[in-house]
């Protein structure tokens, strides 16, 4: 029964690899619209980030993000891209068994959270020690 579930879990975890690089090949492909590149490209680097926005290590909310925000993301982006694109992407991704690594992606995360810190300074400093 475990072996099962284990193995089940496995095969989901690489599915959800196998079309976060095809929506990666997806976005170099000159027929993906603009506002499917876009949303591809957030999800692809976020999923391929070697930093997480919730970091791992924070009791449920940690492994939230990676069960539920790049699946859903996945979803909105299968929708957008063209079903040839995509078709195309997958074959390449099947194919392939390179990991792009986002740097880039990396630091808008570390970016975002050092402002959000920043904030979350400012305003406790105003609200409590200013005053």
């Amino acid at each position: 029964m475990t072996v099962r579930w284990t193995s089940r879990i496995r095969e989901k975890a690489r599915a959800l690899r196998r079309e976060t690089l095809a929506l990666y090949f997806a976005i170099r492909d000159p027929r993906t619209p603009l506002a499917a590149r876009i949303v591809a490209g957030l999800v692809v680097a976020y999923a391929f980030s070697p930093i997480d926005l919730i970091p791992d290590f924070i009791p449920v909310l940690g492994l939230l993000d990676d069960l539920i925000l790049v699946p859903l993301g996945i979803a909105l982006c299968l929708r957008l891209i063209p079903p040839a694109v995509l078709a195309e992407a997958r074959a390449r991704a099947e194919g392939s068994v390179m990991r792009p690594k986002s740097y880039i992606a990396a630091a808008v995360i570390v970016l975002a959270w050092l402002a959000a810190s920043a904030l979350f300074c400012a305003w406790f400093y105003l609200s409590f020690l200013a005053s």
